[in-house]
């Protein structure tokens, strides 16, 4: 009979510890673990758990979704900065297919291509050509209203007005055409430095599409 007594008051304890211990399962929302890598179990989120990141679990402990601790401002600029990086590689990157795409559909062989930067940069030299004839004639119409200006300095009269704004303009005139024209010259450095480019990429692509031809 004292055995049974016995028996019955430790099923007691341990039904009763195992009601407990489910209540309080029943409460769990948050694990975390602190600075000192010690664990917690709570019904709400504390500053702690939100600095050092924090599981959710369900009634029976089991982890439903873990989220990461929160940044620090520096700790976020540096996130948004790789993120802002990544996403700007990743753009150069798609404009970069996008451009390979449409050159290799514009100009299915290497002659084509050739072709047509001889002719942009033949457009160019045009236009250095007729700039430079502009400029010469604009140089020479300032030449001219400057020998005007310089007769009447000598013959001691004065310089009219109309001739000097004539001069002022005129000289505005060369300086733009002698801009246009360190432009155009420019352009020409660029452009065939460009294509040059152009044409190194487009053998690349096409030696990586015969390479892929001839691996089938």
């Amino acid at each position: 009979m004292r055995k049974f007594l016995i028996v019955s008051a430790l099923l007691s304890v341990v039904v009763g510890t195992t009601a407990i211990a489910q209540q309080k399962g029943s409460a769990v929302q948050y694990r975390w673990h602190d600075a000192h890598g010690l664990l917690h179990y709570s019904d709400s989120l504390s500053a702690d758990a939100m600095a050092n990141g924090y599981d959710i679990v369900d009634s029976r402990g089991i982890v439903v979704r873990h989220v990461e601790r929160q940044l620090t401002v520096e700790e976020r600029a540096a996130a948004e900065k790789l993120a802002a990086i990544a996403a700007a590689k990743k753009q150069a990157e798609d404009e970069q297919r996008r451009n390979d795409d449409q050159m290799l559909a514009a100009y299915p062989n290497e002659p084509d291509l050739v072709s047509m930067q001889k002719d942009e940069l033949n457009s160019i030299d045009q236009q250095i050509s007729t700039t430079r004839k502009s400029l010469a004639t604009q140089e020479q119409a300032l030449a001219d209203l400057l020998g005007r200006a310089g007769e009447l300095e000598r013959a001691k009269q004065p310089v009219p007005k109309y001739l000097n704004d004539r001069i002022a303009t005129q000289r505005g005139v060369v300086g733009s055409q002698r801009a246009l024209l360190e432009r155009l010259q420019q352009s020409y450095v660029n452009t065939q430095l460009r294509q040059e480019s152009q044409l190194s990429r487009y053998r690349e692509l096409k030696k990586q599409i015969a390479g892929g031809d001839s691996g089938h």
